[in-house]
């Protein structure tokens, strides 16, 4: 969600925190600002909407200081910065970070929400703090005022046994030059490691052109940062040892690479996503996962499986139901994770529930998962990043491997998703033995093909694609329909839609079309019906020619060699015939391109989409 940078070193600060921020852009904002410290002195500069305005303030002030010549030697060496997307006050000037305390001594940047933020106020107001700002974040510039006596260390520290809510937060002092301390709970926060240099941010994005060298900072943990060091302390304020790793993207990574905008760049990365996340997972007609963290007597054992997720992990989960119960035979329940967390849902020993998210921070999906395992059931954890908090609140990983993703609406780590669920799906069924060693090496050898066909798709339907996102661009309402194993494909195809195209979008059942949304339609309503093979592909024909009979334009996603699909629809966009149950990775692509191509002829910016951010760590 909001984002943020820091940096201590020897080289100016205030470029290195700009572009630190413009990396991060992706995680969605609505305001910025930057503080920096140079002879005794903070001078922060925020700015409201995108960080072209903030980058004209800071070079404004940055001339202004230097009497209108702006040089090099006088910059400031250390800083911190933050990007903002609201969620406690509106989008304004003083609601944007950094904030400040009273005495402007002590200048923070905040991720998350402050739960008690309203007593904290009530108490720091009495204390004599002036507040300047509706948010909650600001009570942490005031807090960490209101202790300090000149160790900003142990000031973070008293601040943070105080604080109530999931948050990150990184501060800088006046009185304490080349030191930021920072902190965190149940939001990220890494430090990138130079030479001579230290960087933090609430994503290794934001360094990664500087330094792939990163230390993890987990929950509760104080993190003391100057230029020379990291000191990582525990909640009793001793000192614990923190690796240093070299993550594996390179710069390129978080370029466009020659394509038109990041989302496009990752659809094609695609088939790269799904074999990375599958190759070495298959063996010789067989699933071996390794250690995930639940034994295969526990697999064999289980009574039910409930997943829980958020928006595309969602979507992923249901095509991963829908694969379980076929192969593995055991009943599965999902569940929206914000739903899950406060239903007092049945769950226990015996139980397996799997929490899917991309980041491995998404809040409601960490909070569904820890309320599960706090009951006795065993949680497993399917996530892109490793380090994440989902990593740690789980029994075991199961790693998709996509890579970096920077389009704000999911696109490759939605098919690496799929892929991971339908991994566990096999491996549940080879130890239930549930499925015939034909029928499971059948379905390995299907699994090994989804990359090519991706890729096929790509190659083949781009042009059909292109065709039909111009004759529906200016559409004011889509409606998508499937049935089984379509339907989760269905909703993503929709969200992806709505996400970045802003067109009002419906997903249904096919099945439940009587029960309401038929009187949507009309000659001008464009109908996506996911039509692939299947065994209820007559039931979604039948539906469709009820569609028809009212006038709507049918564009059917199918698979090759299924000719009757013609007769029922305008467009035809075919994918390559596989095993029906593996169908959604293949089906959803052209779904993706159709967002992505009608997005674009509107005239919109698809990686970063209005009030959208990549991460969700707040409620």
């Amino acid at each position: 969600m909001c984002g943020i940078v820091g940096y201590v070193g020897s080289r100016p600060s205030r470029e290195l925190l700009l572009k630190g921020l413009e990396r991060l852009e992706y995680r969605g904002y609505d305001s910025a600002g930057i503080s920096t410290l140079g002879e005794g002195e903070i001078d922060s500069v925020k700015a409201v909407g995108n960080l072209s305005f903030l980058r004209e303030a800071v070079a404004e002030r940055a001339m202004a200081g230097a009497g209108g010549v702006a040089t090099a030697e006088r910059e400031p060496t250390i800083g911190i910065g933050h990007t903002r997307w609201a969620t406690h006050g509106a989008v304004t000037y003083d609601n944007a970070h950094p904030h400040f305390d009273t005495g402007d001594r002590i200048h923070v940047v905040v991720n998350g929400i402050v739960e008690n933020h309203a007593e904290l106020r009530r108490e720091l107001t009495a204390a004599g703090a002036q507040f300047t700002s509706q948010t909650d974040a600001e009570v942490i510039a005031h807090l960490v005022a209101h202790r300090y006596d000149g160790d900003l260390v142990q000031a973070v520290r008293a601040a943070d046994a105080e604080l109530v809510g999931h948050y990150a937060f990184v501060a800088l002092s006046a009185d304490e030059p080349e030191l930021l301390v920072g902190t965190r709970n149940e939001t990220p926060l890494v430090v990138g490691v130079g030479e001579g240099e230290r960087f933090v941010a609430s994503a290794i994005t934001a360094f990664l052109k500087e330094t792939r060298r990163v230390q993890l900072v987990h929950d509760d943990e104080i993190v003391v940062i100057r230029p020379e060091g990291v000191v990582f302390l525990d909640q009793q304020g001793l000192p614990v040892e923190r690796d240093i790793t070299e993550v594996d993207w390179d710069e390129e990574a978080a370029e466009k690479g020659g394509y038109e905008t990041f989302m496009l760049k990752e659809i094609y990365e695609q088939p790269e996503a799904v074999r990375e996340t599958i190759s070495d997972r298959l063996v010789e007609g067989r699933v071996e996962l390794g250690e995930i963290g639940v034994s295969d007597n526990e697999l064999r054992d289980l009574k039910r499986v409930v997943i829980v997720a958020c928006g595309t992990s969602y979507h992923a989960g249901l095509v991963g139901r829908y694969a379980i119960e076929e192969w593995a035979r055991v009943p599965v329940e999902i569940d929206i994770a914000s739903e899950y967390r406060y239903r007092n849902p049945v769950v226990g020993e015996g139980d397996l529930v799997i929490g899917i998210s991309q980041s491995g921070e998404t809040a409601d999906t960490l909070a569904a998962m820890r309320l599960a395992r706090s009951r006795g059931a065993k949680v497993l954890a399917v996530t892109n990043v490793m380090g994440s908090q989902a990593t740690r609140d789980s029994d075991g990983v199961l790693f998709t491997r996509a890579g970096l993703e920077i389009g704000v609406a999911a696109t490759k780590t939605y098919v690496a998703q799929v892929a991971a669920m339908y991994l566990l799906g096999l491996k549940l069924a080879q130890t239930r033995q549930t499925l015939p060693a034909e029928r499971l090496a059948e379905l390995v050898e299907g699994m090994r093909s989804l990359p090519d066909g991706i890729t096929t798709v790509l190659g083949t339907l781009d042009e059909p694609v292109a065709r039909v996102a111009s004759h529906w661009q200016a559409a004011e309402f889509f409606l998508y329909l499937g049935r089984h194993v379509g339907l989760p494909v269905c909703l993503e195809g929709a969200l992806k839609l709505k996400e970045i195209s802003y067109i009002p979008t419906d997903a249904y059942a096919a099945g439940e079309m009587k029960h309401g949304p038929i009187a949507l339609l009309g000659p001008n309503t464009p109908v996506v019906c996911v039509a692939t093979d299947s065994p209820v592909l007559d039931k979604v024909l039948s539906n469709i020619a009820e569609v028809r009979a009212r006038g709507a334009q049918v564009i059917a996603v199918a698979s090759e060699g299924t000719e009757q699909v013609s007769e029922y629809a305008e467009e035809v966009l075919r994918v390559p015939r596989i095993d029906w149950l593996l169908q959604p990775i293949l089906a959803i692509v052209p779904l993706q391109m159709l967002a992505y191509r009608i997005a674009r002829a509107r005239g919109l910016n698809v990686d970063q989409p209005r009030n959208l951010a990549k991460t969700v760590t707040v409620e």
